[in-house]
């Protein structure tokens, strides 16, 4: 008898650790991201097809490769505004991402298609946005793909305009281990108070979205958790960069522009508005910066209109800042 007690409990000690291991195994068995297409562009660009779990399709992604350089290489991520199309960033049909970073060693990832989104996990399905899930997407299935594929080093870092610059920060701030630095152009970090708030339903109502869908009521905890200025000491040590123009109209705004369908004067009227918005903001952040001691490198500007002839001056400044952290 008690041999057989003893038999009975090397039985169940076995099985109980052949399920310890099969359960990993089981764990591991969910979706995971692939890169289910490669498109070779150009020497310098290849677009991949992302199929993503969390979003429940596939999203297109351009990624940059420079001339020179075998790597390994750090990653920058360059996020788009409110008016990103779905079929190539605007950071390389009107930035020029591709001249810019073509002579430096480092992969620049450009996503695709997330108008009006704030590249953020949205709570519940919106009837014209659906329910994005881009902060998974580009925090959790896109990183390990991009440096197996692209010899990366692990070592990332985030650009963004107008919207793009908000959910720079807000990554950042909730994934301070994954990013070393971010930069904001013309965005607008902080989205507590009425203003702030403002701009966040506004920009994503003109994309036909809700913004409650997002985050919930204004002041909520969501809105509290994707406003940068709750969380700084998660950008202490980091490496930021801000700018905006006062709204101001200057000599850029008054050269012809073949890729706008409106009238010059109502282009300039509405981007000097848009611009005036995102200065005062982005003052309020680095006010807010200042006060908490955090260093940070200032790209205001007297002059200046929510355009890309801006954002593609402030660029190299926006880059030699976060480069800092990446090398």
């Amino acid at each position: 008898m008690r041999f057989r007690r003893l038999g009975s409990s090397v039985m169940v000690a076995a099985v109980g650790a052949t399920m310890c291991q099969v359960l990993p195994a089981i764990a591991d068995a969910s979706p995971r991201a692939k890169i289910s297409k490669t498109i070779k562009l150009s020497a310098l660009r290849t677009d991949l097809v992302v199929d993503s779990p969390s979003m429940g399709k596939a999203i297109r992604v351009s990624v940059l490769t420079p001339r020179t350089g075998g790597g390994p290489r750090p990653t920058v991520y360059l996020l788009d505004g409110a008016g990103a199309t779905k079929g190539v960033s605007d950071w390389i049909t009107k930035g020029k991402a591709g001249q810019f970073f073509a002579n430096k060693n480092v992969n620049v990832v450009l996503p695709m298609g997330g108008a009006g989104s704030f590249y953020t996990n949205w709570r519940k399905r919106d009837r014209k946005l659906g329910k994005p899930q881009w902060e998974t997407f580009l925090t959790r299935e896109l990183p390990p793909l991009v440096d197996s594929r692209f010899n990366g080093t692990g070592r990332n870092a985030l650009i963004g305009l107008s919207m793009g610059g908000q959910a720079a920060y807000a990554l950042l701030a909730r994934n301070p281990r994954l990013y070393t630095g971010a930069a904001s152009l013309s965005g607008c970090p902080p989205v507590s108070g009425p203003l702030n708030q403002g701009y966040v339903r506004t920009t994503v109502a003109k994309s036909g979205g809700d913004a409650d869908n997002m985050w919930g009521p204004p002041g909520s905890k969501q809105w509290q958790a994707h406003d940068p200025a709750m969380h700084l000491d998660a950008l202490r040590g980091k490496h930021l960069y801000l700018s905006a123009g006062s709204g101001a109209i200057g000599p850029m705004d008054l050269q012809s522009r073949p890729d706008e369908d409106m009238p010059k004067e109502a282009v300039n009227a509405s981007g000097s508005a848009l611009e005036l918005g995102a200065y005062r903001c982005s003052l309020e952040f680095s006010l807010q910066l200042r006060h908490a001691g955090i260093a940070y490198t200032d790209g205001f500007r007297l002059i200046g209109t929510h355009s890309w002839p801006y954002w593609r001056g402030d660029l190299p400044a926006a880059w030699a800042t976060v480069s800092r952290g990446l090398f």
